[in-house]
């Protein structure tokens, strides 16, 4: 999946640019569409996202015995897992540059031995890398302030995201009048009704048991709403009360979609765009609503804040507070045209700053100055 949605083209622009690109994974169904889209070698590691000691010290030794026959130049992390058996496995097989990317930090929301637990696990990672590049200012600042890593490791890449935005594919002018009228039927669109947009995992960490009480409370005074959820659930990692899941389910104005590809679909069709997470690292989420030039209500947390400006670019409540969205989602509902000015600024500084060619243009850069 990170390799899919987290990273699509990246290595095979580094490929059609010098480099012998060897990717790394678990095994997933996207497996084959990865492959084929990058046009480079691929290699299962079963790696899992849980604590899973036993399995991650097989995956280790599997990073090391790859790495000891592949001898790579740079060994390229993402995501905490693949970063702490990768990194770990480049230093003991003597790999020079060692780079880790941090997108997010799933200690930001834990407390307790967990927590403590996650931190070692980053202090770790960070150790072992040579170079340590957060995606955003905010997560930088984060991680300093945490003392996490030696600060002559950090470094961000242009003014920060992972992979950048395909200006080409989140642009309402090329969309394909089929897809929009297969999603237009999928949801039963009608102009009469206004919708509100939320595209990620439907989990707790995303904010979304908080936007589902926010939104009955809308509906109360508004009957015309209906919310889009787009995304899956995770129930074995971080799952939803039975209450919340009870809500979504029982009420007709909630319209949950499984994960698609045709994000960009719902962005044109929705009003607004709402994102309620608790932690990120640089949502491309984010990047792709404001290509849309849809307008964005977020929450105030690492990476949103290095996108979205309160009241300039969108409007930012505090993480996990309901009476803040709320009052926010109302302006925003009786204030489009407000939102619309906000959200064509917020596109015009997505288009300059983070087009994905100019994303991979800095990382092949970088990728070439610590080589040589």
């Amino acid at each position: 999946m990170a390799l899919r949605y987290l990273l699509p083209g990246q290595m095979n622009f580094m490929a059609r640019n010098g480099f012998d690109v060897l990717m790394i994974s678990a095994d997933g169904k996207e497996l084959p569409e990865v492959i084929k889209q990058e046009q480079c070698r691929h290699i299962i590691v079963p790696m899992t996202r849980k604590i899973t000691p036993f399995r991650d010290l097989q995956c280790l030794f599997q990073l090391v015995k790859i790495f000891r026959k592949e001898k790579p130049d740079i060994v390229h992390t993402h995501t905490p897992k693949a970063g702490l058996l990768g990194m770990m496995a480049a230093k003991l097989c003597g790999v020079k540059v060692r780079i880790h990317t941090v997108a997010g930090l799933p200690l930001m929301v834990e407390k307790g031995a967990k927590y403590q637990l996650l931190k070692f696990i980053e202090k770790l990672t960070y150790a072992s890398a040579s170079q340590v590049w957060p995606n955003s200012n905010s997560l930088k600042e984060f991680i300093l302030g945490k003392k996490l890593c030696n600060p002559a490791k950090l470094n961000i890449i242009g003014k920060g995201s992972t992979n950048g935005i395909n200006i080409n594919r989140f642009n309402k002018e090329i969309l394909d009048e089929k897809v929009i009228d297969a999603v237009k039927e999928q949801i039963r669109y009608s102009s009469q009704y206004k919708y509100l947009l939320c595209i990620g995992r439907l989990v707790k960490d995303k904010g979304i048991i908080e936007l589902v009480h926010v939104f009955s409370q809308l509906q109360k005074s508004d009957p015309s709403l209906k919310l889009l959820l787009v995304g899956g659930y995770e129930p074995s990692l971080d799952p939803l009360p039975a209450s919340t899941l009870q809500q979504i389910e029982s009420n007709e104005a909630i319209i949950h979609i499984p994960w698609t590809d045709n994000v960009a679909y719902y962005m044109y069709l929705a009003g607004y765009f709402v994102f309620p997470s608790h932690r990120e690292g640089f949502p491309n989420v984010l990047l792709q609503a404001g290509a849309m030039g849809l307008p964005v209500i977020c929450s105030h947390i690492t990476g949103n804040i290095d996108i979205v400006t309160n009241n300039e670019t969108g409007l930012v409540f505090d993480q996990g507070n309901e009476q803040q969205m709320l009052k926010l989602l109302q302006y925003a509902i009786t204030h489009p045209q407000h939102m619309q000015s906000m959200a064509a600024k917020l596109q015009q500084m997505i288009r300059e700053d983070y087009r994905q060619e100019n994303i991979w243009q800095n990382i092949l850069a970088a990728y070439k100055t610590l080589v040589n």
